[in-house]
């Protein structure tokens, strides 16, 4: 994978940067995109992007596997080398902030929020996650919640079962649903970030959204008897998962969900797209959503974002894909496809499903939590460490010994 520097002649188009690099005629877009859904909504707005610039040529530098795992090793080693991709993608938050801002690897963008007039068209508690100080350094292409409960409707149907909204509710309806054979939470944690996106859920639940915030803001302490709580009904939900979880990644787990072998799974709305796009599945008639226990008007955010990085040659054509990315035709030709939603407030309804129009509906009015299992809450070295001790927790339920891995990872939040 060359960068897109490689091959550019150094002659000017008559396009020049601030800093005197001059424009290449291409962006190579780099990405962990390469899955059923999200592919499709890459591949929509590229297509968008060369209808509205025949004359940029694009370059899809996706990398696959490890659910971006590849694609961030091999952005790390890019980055650190002075060869950056023309854009990449980025979670918004600490991963964007702690990884490339803090290392002075962004070039702020307010201009294009200023020449966009995007600063009452996104949220202002996400400008935010791609703010340090005064500056803006990434433009949000979408949203995705983490605290969702998504459910097999035929089986609570038939089971006569209530949805859970509390945790006295779920673990009954967990009883209720293992009597009947069925395994009541889906897990495939292959990778170990599944487990801690339940984790952090219930913590959230436990916790409230300003003690989460503060726990990760160095705050509260890990030792937090609520902390502690939480690490116990996290250990509870465990107790009702598929025996063969650790051979599963999340797409098979939410396959058990589909065919009623399970009942319900805590994933991020990707799997909505996954669930209408790959298994033709319907919402609200072939599965259910519900926020996850006690997390109902929080909103754990997942933001896929793109920035200007330093030292490349071609920032007026990256701009021109970042207002592309960034404007409703955009955000619209991609989310529907991606299962997620858009990150502007102000897009069209009609082209998004129930689950859409409700999770939208939720994202204006709930409180924006960011999600550490992707990397907003929290540095990446600490997120890798909370990840391996999840992991370790999932098979030796040894509560002392999660908490205290947290507490020793406490300082590279």
């Amino acid at each position: 994978m060359s960068a897109c520097s490689s091959d550019s002649s150094g002659e000017s188009d008559g396009d020049s940067s601030e800093d005197g690099g001059s424009a290449s005629g291409k962006v190579e877009i780099f990405s962990w995109w390469t899955g059923a859904g999200e592919e499709d909504g890459l591949l929509a707005l590229i297509d968008l992007f060369e209808e509205e610039h025949p004359d940029i040529e694009v370059d899809n530098a996706a990398v696959s596997g490890g659910a971006g795992t590849n694609a961030k090793a091999v952005l790390t080693t890019r980055m650190q080398g002075d060869d950056p991709p023309s854009t990449f993608q980025v979670h918004g938050g600490e991963e964007l902030n702690k990884s490339w801002v803090a290392a002075d690897k962004m070039e702020p963008i307010n201009d294009l929020y200023e020449e966009n007039e995007w600063m009452d068209k996104f949220p202002e508690e996400l400008i935010e996650l791609v703010s340090q100080g005064e500056d803006i350094y990434s433009v949000p292409v979408n949203i995705h919640r983490g605290n969702v409960i998504f459910y097999n409707l035929e089986v609570f149907e038939e089971n006569g079962i209530e949805v859970p909204t509390t945790f006295d509710e779920f673990f009954t309806a967990a009883d209720q649903l293992q009597d009947a054979g069925i395994v009541p939470l889906a897990l495939g944690d292959k990778e170990s970030w599944t487990a801690t996106q339940i984790f952090e859920n219930v913590l959230l639940g436990v916790l409230g959204p300003d003690d989460y915030s503060k726990l990760f803001a160095g705050e509260i302490d890990f030792d937090d008897e609520r902390v502690v709580d939480a690490v116990e009904k996290f250990g509870k939900m465990l107790d009702y998962v598929n025996e063969d979880h650790a051979s599963r990644n999340w797409q098979d787990s939410a396959q058990l969900v589909a065919n009623g072998e399970a009942a319900m799974i805590n994933m991020g709305d990707w799997a909505k797209g996954y669930f209408a796009n790959d298994l033709n599945l319907e919402a609200n008639k072939d599965f259910g959503y519900v926020a996850f226990p006690e997390t109902d008007g929080d909103f754990a955010v997942i933001t896929d974002t793109f920035g200007l990085p330093k030292g490349i040659e071609n920032p007026d054509e990256v701009k021109k894909f970042l207002t592309v990315l960034g404007s409703v035709e955009g955000q619209d030709a991609f989310n529907p496809l991606k299962g997620s939603i858009p990150a502007r407030v102000d897009a069209d309804l009609s082209k998004y499903d129930d689950y859409g129009k409700d999770t939208m509906e939720d994202f204006k009015t709930s409180r924006l939590i960011p999600s550490l299992a992707h990397g907003s809450a929290a540095s990446e070295g600490f997120v890798t460490k909370a990840n391996q001790a999840v992991n370790i927790f999932v098979t030796q339920r040894e509560a002392d010994n999660l908490i205290e891995a947290l507490q020793n990872a406490a300082p590279e939040m």
